[in-house]
């Protein structure tokens, strides 16, 4: 599964004209396993929730994807990468530990 990822230059803008970054994460699972499903799940509640509309989440199967794990230096999986805003981030694991991600994040998990 992958999600387009939206025009970098409009996605400035839109940004800018919300008041608050656009974020951009990588999910890396491996097939259909249960921690990569749960991965999946939580990836996507935890977007909407803290993050409404303003991500992009690009979920990619590393036997898909090869060379771009090779590239992002993927070890494990499931692994979230937050690419933008800097810095960059890696989170592994089935995504569960919300309090955790979301400091990685640089959000407040009250919000």
């Amino acid at each position: 599964m992958k999600q387009r990822m939206p025009d970098p230059s409009k996605q400035a803008a839109s940004a800018l004209e919300r008041g608050s970054e656009d974020y951009t994460l990588r999910l890396y699972v491996s097939g259909a396993t249960q921690a990569s499903s749960r991965a999946v799940v939580n990836a996507r509640r935890l977007c909407e929730k803290h993050l409404g509309g303003r991500y992009t989440l690009d979920i990619l199967n590393i036997a898909d994807h090869v060379a771009l794990a090779k590239q992002d230096q993927i070890v494990a999986a499931p692994t979230l990468i937050k690419l933008a805003p800097s810095p960059l981030r890696r989170f592994i694991g089935d995504m569960s530990n919300v309090e955790r991600i979301l400091a990685g994040l640089g959000l407040d998990p009250e919000s």
